[in-house]
């Protein structure tokens, strides 16, 4: 045998080998995940409901993963400003999203030009989180006792009321849209961080309505400041007994439901993407994440990777529809 034939064939031996240890290396660092915190984006301020339910997750979360699970807020544009920031990540299992359904159904549609990411191709899901009916909330001395009669008084000041959302295209905005476009009123919006800061406004009386989620309405209705003239789910709400939704008001297939969702960056390993889901989903069925979630009035809705896209999918192409019809473009 020649001594270049000898020598090539070490080489490759030897390159063989490294490769060998290179892959081993890899899914040993992924077997290891995680090895250290967590990030957990949420798009939207402090005691916020993604706030309170990212923050009911993260605790049994970080006890199970063996990590802590830091929630960072980064709140702005009804939630393009954190998820767009999550899905620029690394893909290393190291940053999470827990985000609603705005930043990932409408704002493709209704920012084309400037939303700076792609939901479906820049973020990979985890599970669906828990799902909610948002609710029409205004103050406690409105002279509308429903619907139809807060049409009524839009109609009798055209253009003069105000109703409070999380930012344009976000669900608090596009139900009220919906309802402007049904009704044939014009009402001046006013975008806010957060449902909390609306909830505050309405009571100070600088805006008139707002929709939004009923976990954040609900303590100021039970203390007799703030009333619900209707809720936004096709069919009456187990976890909101008693009220009336816009669609039995007269409304026609009136429905606006929020969602919860925890999604990574696309090129998350799926070994993590599969560990992620079973833990968080073991997370979601415990007793007192349920009890926070229904001191939410939201519904707990895991689900499967494969799932939650098709509802982002389904989802997408229903608001879009509801878009276009509207004439709605943000950019």
């Amino acid at each position: 045998m020649s001594r270049s034939l000898s020598t090539r064939r070490l080489c490759a031996s030897l390159l063989g080998l490294a490769a060998a240890g290179l892959l081993a290396a890899s899914a040993a660092a992924q077997a290891a995940w995680p090895d250290r915190p967590i990030q957990m984006v949420v798009p939207f301020p402090a005691g916020s409901s993604p706030d309170i339910l990212a923050r009911a997750i993260a605790e049994p979360l970080s006890a199970d993963l063996g990590q802590p699970i830091v929630v960072d807020n980064k709140p702005g544009a009804g939630g393009n400003i954190g998820t767009r920031f999550a899905s620029k990540a690394k893909p290393d299992g190291y940053t999470i999203l827990l985000t609603i359904n705005g930043p990932m159904v409408t704002a493709p549609t209704l920012y084309k030009k400037t939303l700076g990411y792609d939901p479906l191709k820049d973020l990979a899901p985890i599970t669906l989180v828990g799902t909610s009916p948002n609710v029409l909330v205004v103050p406690a001395g409105s002279p509308a006792g429903n619907a139809q009669e807060f049409v009524a008084m839009a109609k009798s000041k055209p253009g003069e009321l105000n109703y409070g959302t999380v930012g344009p295209g976000s669900s608090s905005h596009l139900a009220m849209a919906m309802l402007e476009h049904q009704a044939g009123i014009k009402l001046q919006q006013i975008p806010y961080t957060g449902f909390p800061q609306i909830i505050t406004s309405i009571l100070a009386g600088d805006i008139q309505a707002g929709f939004m989620v009923p976990g954040i309405a609900m303590s100021q209705v039970k203390a007799g400041k703030a009333k619900i003239l209707g809720i936004t789910s096709l069919q009456p709400s187990d976890v909101l007994p008693g009220l009336p939704t816009m669609a039995e008001q007269g409304f026609k297939d009136f429905e606006s439901i929020s969602w919860d969702a925890i999604f990574v960056p696309a090129g998350t390993p799926d070994d993590i993407v599969r560990k992620l889901n079973a833990a968080i989903r073991k997370v979601i069925e415990r007793d007192e994440v349920k009890a926070k979630m229904a001191a939410l009035y939201f519904t707990p809705a895991a689900s499967t990777p494969e799932e939650l896209t098709a509802l982002v999918v389904n989802e997408k192409k229903r608001w879009d529809e509801v878009i276009n019809r509207l004439g709605l473009s943000l950019d």
